[in-house]
């Protein structure tokens, strides 16, 4: 009896995950600063965009691994005015729904909340947080951030999410600090990704900021970063891994 030759299986082209990270700055000198580089250590390749310079946003968003969308000093009410502002408001529904991992700081996380249905404003009271900031987890946020921590902000307008959004971490002062929307897009009110430079130039250039209520001085500023900058670059390493594992294109 002749046994017939077994015949090679045929094996499509395996599929590579993408390997580019979007990152959408919101002036010319911005900087992606820790988040940058931690991504660039796990071997992503970032692709700095800014609309507010006229830089168009990706339709198709198949080779990026994730989008982070960085602060700036104009507001998520600009929309109005600024037509990079319209242009990120418009874009990050699609990407959300995509399953692409989204990342939103400070004024991004503002944007995410408008995209979302939420609303953002200024303190009733006028205060601001410039400076080492206190946030608590909610019974929620625990799954991401363990324990209360200290982290670093520069916003004076905050955030009101919609329901559909689960509140992650909050004080006092602007309730909504993280949340999260759906599986894959989060947004934290205060700046992980800022680094002691980072600090020392804002903190000259933006200066004036520091004359407002509630925010600290700039010796405050640069003597905490010692005390309180390990654990957080140590806690945005991990989450960066933790997010980028929320795309929900593979199980689509």
């Amino acid at each position: 009896m002749t046994v017939p030759a077994l015949q090679p299986k045929k094996i499509g082209p395996k599929k590579v995950a993408p390997k580019k990270v979007a990152i959408v700055v919101h002036q010319e000198h911005s900087r992606p600063g820790r988040v940058g580089v931690l991504l660039e250590k796990r071997g992503y390749e970032l692709h700095r965009l800014c609309p507010n310079l006229g830089c168009d946003l990706p339709e198709d968003m198949s080779d990026y691994a994730g989008v982070v969308i960085f602060g700036g000093p104009m507001s998520a009410n600009d929309c109005g005015t600024l037509a990079g502002i319209k242009c990120e408001l418009e874009w990050i529904p699609k990407v959300v729904e995509a399953g692409v991992p989204f990342l939103g700081l400070c004024l991004g996380a503002q944007l995410l909340t408008r995209a979302v249905g939420g609303r953002v404003g200024p303190h009733p009271e006028g205060l601001v947080e410039i400076g080492y900031v206190d946030v608590e987890p909610t019974e929620a946020g625990r799954d991401w951030i363990k324990a209360p921590m200290k982290v670093y902000q520069w916003h004076r307008e905050g955030m009101r999410v919609p329901d559909c959004c689960e509140l992650l971490a909050t004080n006092d002062r602007y309730p909504v600090q993280a949340f999260r929307y759906g599986d894959n897009a989060f947004g934290f009110q205060f700046h992980p990704e800022v680094t002691l430079e980072m600090k020392e130039i804002w903190t000259l250039k933006a200066s004036e900021r520091l004359k407002m209520p509630g925010a600290q001085q700039r010796g405050v500023h640069l003597a905490m970063h010692a005390l309180y900058d390990p654990p957080l670059n140590r806690w945005i390493d991990g989450f960066l891994d933790r997010w980028l594992a929320t795309d929900t294109r593979a199980t689509n």
